[in-house]
């Protein structure tokens, strides 16, 4: 049973007798695409204008523009730099022009008259580790699209819970300015989405102690350095038309690579029911 359909062959040699023996042996053992050139010009240009060579059999001895000179051209091409190549010859045996081979991009360097199963056997390796190179590529596609959908739907699970959290969420830089924030923090301040991330976070937080007011946030970035998180204070939300939102008030620091504060997290919980509520039990007493 041949194998290897679906491989492309191109082979490379100025006497169409040599190109008829190779396609013919090729032909008989391997269902593979061959294509001939009967010059390093045309083999270039059959390199570049057909997509998905596999493997090149080159002849060193060609006029005009021999087997070394091909090959360096197809390895400086984007298209072609990958490509293996076999050079194959009859005339340059010696060490030296062996040496010269691989210099050039060769993966092997076979002498003529070549044992057609030796020959047959070169093409086979070289095929065989394309198809292990396929295979692990298809693998590794496989996992880094499993992957990214992995984390599409952890992203998607994430953004849920923030957008259907109870709580407010602010996400500030270290200057105090708006990044992002939840429908919750819309709903409990009465600004839009587009109206938040115009405002830094002193134009709608005010903390109870007076002293505090308009130097908060130079408070915060200090504790924050210190600590990297401050829970449970007692604030409140300055909403559009004014009012005060009573609230319980955690912000976390999240730092980078160097140490430094990048972002700082808010969360916020509307307190007005249970502060309603204590008051009301309070009057009943």
């Amino acid at each position: 049973m041949k194998r290897y359909a679906g491989f492309k062959l191109l082979i490379v040699d100025d006497h169409a007798h040599n190109l008829f023996t190779l396609r013919t042996l090729v032909e008989r053992y391997m269902d593979v695409e061959i294509l001939e050139a009967t010059s390093g010009q045309q083999a270039l240009d059959i390199a570049v204008r057909e997509p998905g060579i596999d493997l090149v059999i080159l002849d060193v001895q060609m006029p005009e523009m021999d087997g070394f000179q091909t090959a360096s051209m197809l390895k400086i091409r984007k298209k072609t730099k990958d490509i293996p190549i076999i050079f194959l010859t009859a005339a340059f045996k010696t060490e030296e022009f062996q040496l010269k081979g691989y210099e050039v991009g060769g993966v092997d360097y076979l002498l003529k008259p070549i044992d057609d199963n030796q020959l047959l056997n070169k093409i086979s390796t070289y095929f065989r580790l394309i198809e292990k190179e396929r295979e692990l590529n298809k693998i590794l596609e496989q996992k880094v699209a499993e992957r990214t959908a992995e984390l599409a739907a952890a992203k998607q699970h994430l953004e849920n819970i923030i957008t259907y959290m109870g709580e407010a969420l602010l996400v500030l830089n270290p200057e105090g300015e708006i990044q992002s924030v939840n429908p919750a923090a819309c709903k409990m301040l009465d600004y839009s989405e587009a109206d938040l991330l115009r405002m830094s976070i002193g134009d709608v937080f005010e903390e109870e102690a007076e002293e505090q007011a308009g130097a908060f946030f130079g408070t915060w970035l200090e504790a924050l350095i210190r600590t990297g998180a401050l829970s449970r204070i007692e604030a409140s939300f300055i909403a559009k038309d004014g009012r005060r939102v009573p609230i319980l008030f955690s912000r976390t620091a999240v730092k980078d690579s160097t140490g430094n504060i990048s972002h700082i997290i808010c969360i916020a919980k509307d307190m007005t029911g249970y502060i309603r509520d204590m008051d009301a039990v309070q009057n009943a007493s």
